[in-house]
């Protein structure tokens, strides 16, 4: 007698492999928040450092034909992140998972994607060839600060953007949102500040600016008309706040009425808190993909939102562990 036949679906779902999801220490708030969106427990893993400050990574259940999600951020302290990663890579692959995604929501090294000095390193490709030698079958990230360094790849990468959430958030908390502008600091930002503007339906300005240094921007010129208006400020992160100074001082200058800023990364280093707490702005959100601990938004005088992306994150999951589309999630 012929075996009985079963609908394709049926299939698919009996040969699939379990979904695991895993964390490093850099954010382990949001993979779990990641993990009751996806309905999965946070899978158990152990990591030490040792006196001579090696790292050892211990999963502590099985992840044989699993297909395993582990959720790292590249923030402080950046090289243990990634040293951690990497370890937990090449600890899941030994162990015979089915597939290893590393889940990057904030790609640090992103920002070194070209060599604009003599005698220099490209890091943002040189992690990318580590974490494909450590055995990473896929890459899932978030608003890369250099979008072509998905070209560092050769396995493929799933980029999300967290401007649906930042949009949204504004749509929502600012009245009349749709009569404002959104400035972009600087003609890298201009794409993902008119991405943000059409969602709003709002106007777009951009400031032309030179940069001098790693710490230090010259502005040249405000193109577009921000006076009266309320100005929504739009970049992929902030770091010590030094260029979100600059632009909240120009917009102001040309006659700004009130001033929100939206990033996906508050990494916030170094003087970051201090000068956003003295700033003449309403708001600087940004998103969960570096914890932002609780001092820190105490300390901001109230000043600062942190918008959670792990349903976004959940989604991209699903997706790939199911075998559907990414790219539906940016509808």
């Amino acid at each position: 007698m012929s075996a009985p036949h079963r609908a394709p679906s049926t299939l698919l779902q009996s040969r699939r492999s379990p979904l695991l999801v895993f964390a490093g220490q850099s954010n382990r708030p949001l993979a779990q928040a990641i993990c009751d969106h996806l309905g999965v427990p946070l899978g158990e893993s152990t990591t030490e450092k040792f006196s001579n400050d090696n790292i050892i990574v211990h999963y502590e259940e099985s992840l044989r034909e699993g297909d395993v999600f582990i959720v790292q951020s590249f923030s402080t302290p950046v090289s243990d992140s990634i040293m951690e990663l990497m370890l937990m890579i090449d600890a899941a692959k030994s162990a015979s998972a089915g597939r290893v995604t590393a889940v990057i929501p904030y790609y640090s090294y992103a920002r070194s994607d070209k060599k604009d000095s003599p005698r220099i390193s490209i890091a943002g490709r040189l992690i990318a060839d580590l974490l494909q030698e450590a055995g990473a079958d896929r890459i899932l990230t978030m608003t890369l600060h250099a979008p072509q360094v998905h070209g560092f790849f050769k396995v493929p990468v799933d980029h999300l953007s967290a401007d649906v959430v930042l949009a949204q958030h504004f749509k929502k908390s600012v009245p009349d949102a749709h009569n404002g502008v959104v400035l972009a600091p600087d003609a890298g930002s201009i794409k993902r500040a008119s991405q943000i503007a059409r969602r709003l339906d709002s106007g777009l300005a951009m400031i032309d600016k030179e940069r001098l240094s790693d710490t230090e921007v010259r502005p040249r010129a405000l193109i577009g008309d921000v006076e009266g208006k309320t100005v929504f400020i739009v970049d992929d992160e902030i770091s010590t706040a030094g260029s979100l100074v600059e632009t909240v001082n120009i917009a102001r200058s040309m006659g700004a009425k009130d001033v929100y800023v939206a990033v996906t990364h508050g990494v916030y280093t170094g003087p970051a808190i201090q000068r956003i707490a003295g700033l003449n702005v309403t708001q600087v959100a940004s998103t969960n993909t570096v914890l932002v601990p609780d001092s820190k938004i105490e300390a901001a005088n109230g000043r600062l939102a942190v918008l959670d992306v792990a349903p976004l994150f959940a989604n991209a999951i699903t997706n790939i562990h199911t075998g559907a589309s990414v790219s539906t999630l940016f509808s």
